[in-house]
């Protein structure tokens, strides 16, 4: 085995991960040395002489898990932005380890007795407001994961833990590997008419590759949306269409049991905790605080927005009987006529677009707004190591003082090693160590439009609005000035981290702000103002449907998570009951998109899907706060910066929310942003 460089100190530019030398064998051997280390550690807290007090107990918690925060961290980044069948095995082994290892931790009485100390007597000591964040985070962490609990509960927990923990990257696996199995080989070019160049080129590619003739389709975002929205041969659509229906429902890569499994387990670890089931577990460290307000907040929302999506469809409908003769519209059908019909109420097609969005000159558009609005600029450097060539990395500095703000990474292609999506993610959260303030190391993962042998990378509206979306999260890690690592950057609760992203999405709908990067990529116009006026028109439409389908999913998410798993016979029968109320469509038998859904099953947001809706409640309510001072309003968006972007989750987010705004959100500028209130 070569050298573990896990096991020195990165002696790379800003201590970034030294890529380059990691291997796979060098993940395990880490691992337990940094489980050691972490435990010798917890034994010192433990064994301290004096009082219990923030410093010894709470602070040295803190630090307690370096190393093993290290490996962890790039492991499981890596397994879902390049990972091979090797990297998920061994997740399925590592996994169950770090659980056990968090459970050692978070169920010893002795350490659990110092902590609590600590919480009872904190008018004692003299605490900042993060401080007195962190100690109730600290406390409550030990509470919610079963340190009240007999000898016998604990023993229940941890293996309820243990199980989840090889639960969840099986699933993440399972996806991936349905995702990449398949493919859809069209060789008739008159089945393609209509369909955008990029499109074709990328699949033709493809096919090239695989030495085949013809074109050939994947699961991949890039290549399955477009040919949803222009392929003519309405078979060929229902194909690809039910192909991604039915990822991981039945056949080798089955989620069915794994769901069940899952939901099962976490509704037996909130009982065990006291909890009704797993929402409420959840619920009681978010805004929304209960399952009841989040039903009443979704429900609201589908009032307005359900009718308004029936309306919609039935235009969309009406055009399909219109053009072709056939009045039933079929879930494979919806995106190709409401682009049909975006032609013809709007005159406007979303190719039209793609000229003007050059992915290097919307990154470079991306970074002029962070730099108009909050006074840093990214400079790509070479001399930081990567994890694939298809990474660039930036060094972040303020451009009034010149210091430095982080590392920035970004990823933009898919690829068969990578999940499909998009995300933001960090390999190191802003902290202060021995009084230096560590500088936070933000990646970006998306998976977006690659070049073709003719053309630059050309994305589209969703795509450009994706990328502002994860750069906001991204604009919330390197902004952050917190001093704890527990607190900072994304570190808040999960219905408010959400605003950051979203509100950036707002500026891709603005002249002023895509005059700084829409360029056409041959001429270099500036974008025209007359298809502004379109991009702008399009934020209503069929946004009954857009909100209709997002209510879907938080419904249904709710839905696994208040049940009572015990009477979940089948998994695609209690998907279609849980999304009744929202179905637009005639259900497709063998159809599950729960078996899919890596968000509740494969990543955090389990009971908390909601949030997406609840965060766009204060995105639309802040940025009328920008539109009433100005879009790039120095005023505003230092306010934004100073009481959201640098102060993570060291305060309750509605009282930095309120300091920002100087006062609640009002909830009904999500419904006037979308043309949906009355």
């Amino acid at each position: 085995m070569s050298e573990n460089p896990f096991f020195k100190p990165f002696a790379t530019p800003h201590e970034s991960f030294p890529f380059n030398e990691i291997k796979l064998e060098h993940y395990e051997p880490a691992f337990e040395q940094g489980i050691k280390e972490a435990k010798l550690a917890i034994e010192k807290i433990k064994g301290k002489k004096e009082d219990a007090n923030f410093s010894n107990t709470i602070e040295a918690l803190e630090d307690s898990s370096d190393l093993l925060d290290k490996v962890s961290t790039v492991f499981f980044n890596l397994m879902s932005a390049e990972a091979g069948d090797e990297h998920h095995a061994l997740a399925q082994k590592l996994s169950p380890k770090l659980t056990e290892y968090e459970n050692d931790v978070l169920l010893d009485p002795d350490l659990f007795s110092r902590v609590k100390a600590v919480w009872e007597n904190r008018e004692s000591f003299t605490l900042s407001l993060e401080q007195a964040r962190i100690l109730e985070k600290t406390y409550k962490g030990f509470v919610r994961n079963g340190a009240l609990l007999n000898d016998e509960k604990k023993t229940a927990l941890r293996k309820i833990d243990e199980e989840i923990s090889t639960l969840w990257p099986k699933f993440s696996e399972n996806v991936l590997k349905a995702t990449n199995a398949y493919e859809l080989l069209v060789e008739n070019a008159v089945d393609l008419e209509g369909m955008p160049d990029a499109a074709l080129e990328e699949a033709q590619s493809l096919a090239e590759e695989k030495s085949k003739k013809g074109w050939i389709f994947t699961l991949q975002a890039p290549s399955y949306i477009p040919f949803l929205t222009y392929c003519p041969n309405e078979k060929l659509r229902e194909n690809l269409w039910r192909a991604f229906a039915t990822r991981a429902v039945g056949g080798e890569f089955d989620n069915k049991a794994i769901v069940k499994k899952i939901v099962g387990l976490k509704h037996k670890r909130a009982q065990l905790l006291g909890f009704d089931h797993h929402a409420n577990y959840v619920l009681t460290e978010r805004m929304a605080q209960h399952e009841k307000k989040v039903f009443s907040f979704l429900e609201e929302i589908l009032e307005k927005a359900f009718p308004a999506a029936e309306k919609e469809v039935e235009q969309v409908r009406a055009l399909k009987e219109e053009l072709s003769g056939v009045s039933k519209l079929n879930s494979w059908d919806f995106a190709y006529y409401s682009e049909k019909l975006k032609k013809k109420l709007l005159d406007f097609d979303e190719e039209e677009l793609r000229p003007f969005f050059k992915l290097d000159s919307v990154v470079e558009g991306v970074f002029e707004h962070a730099k108009k609005l909050f006074q840093i600029e990214f400079k790509k450097v070479s001399n930081v190591q990567k994890y694939h060539p298809d990474v660039e990395v930036y060094e972040v500095y303020d451009t009034n003082d010149s210091s430095f703000v982080g590392l920035f990474y970004t990823d933009f292609y898919p690829r068969k090693t990578k999940k499909g999506g998009a995300w933001m993610t960090t390999y190191r959260s802003q902290h202060f160590s021995a009084g230096e303030d560590k500088r936070p190391h933000v990646s970006i993962v998306c998976n977006f439009s690659k070049p073709t042998k003719t053309k630059p990378s050309l994305i589209s509206l969703n795509e450009v609005t994706t990328l502002f979306h994860e750069f906001g999260h991204s604009l919330h890690s390197l902004l952050s000035r917190c001093q704890y690592r527990s607190v900072s950057g994304t570190s808040v609760y999960w219905d408010f981290v959400e605003l950051p992203s979203q509100i950036m999405e707002n500026w891709v709908y603005e002249k002023e702000a895509l005059d700084m990067f829409a360029k056409h990529y041959e001429k270099g116009d500036l974008i025209p103002e007359a298809l502004v006026k379109k991009i702008k028109k399009t934020m209503h439409f069929m946004a009954g449907y857009s909100f209709t389908r997002q209510l879907q999913f938080g419904l249904l998410d709710m839905a696994w998570h208040t049940a009572d798993p015990s009477e979940i016979v089948d998994v695609e029968d209690f998907e279609a009951q849980a999304t009744e109320a929202t179905r637009l469509f005639e259900r497709i038998p063998g159809t599950c998109s729960s078996c899919a859904f890596s968000h509740i099953f494969a990543g955090g947001y389990a009971a908390g899907y909601y949030s997406y809706k609840w965060a766009e409640v204060l995105d639309a309510d802040a940025f009328e706060y920008f539109l009433e001072k100005g879009l790039f309003s120095q005023e505003v968006s230092q306010s934004f910066k100073e009481n959201i972007l640098s102060k993570g989750g060291s305060e309750h987010p509605m009282e930095l929310y309120k300091r920002f705004r100087g006062r609640e959100p009002d909830a009904n500028a999500l419904l006037r942003r979308a043309g949906l209130s009355s």
